[in-house]
């Protein structure tokens, strides 16, 4: 298991945790805050649409399909957990933001 500032690897799946700031102007990713990473969405956040686009842009991101990623935790929070199901997507992850040395 390797572990980094806001994802960590278990076998084939990768766990990132997110903190959603909803209706931004753009969806994009943010600065790290602590063992998260801060994800920018356009969406508001009712009936899980943002749920739903925060995973379509870990899948864009992590070069997977949509049906990959999942969220694992927080529903109904700003912070969330995602498990994307690829043992390549650390790389394309570790591109935001290099692990701490």
């Amino acid at each position: 298991m390797s572990e980094s500032r806001f994802y960590s690897e278990v076998a084939d799946q990768l766990i990132i945790r997110v903190k959603v700031q909803p209706r931004a102007s753009k969806n994009a990713w943010g600065e790290c805050l602590g063992d998260r990473i801060k994800l920018y969405l356009t969406s508001p956040p009712v009936e899980g649409k943002a749920n739903r686009d925060a995973a379509a842009f870990i899948a864009e991101t992590c070069g997977v399909a949509k049906s990959a990623v999942a969220l694992r935790r927080g529903e109904k929070s700003r912070d969330k957990e995602f498990v994307v199901q690829s043992a390549k997507t650390p790389e394309r992850i570790t591109a935001l933001y290099p692990p701490p040395k």
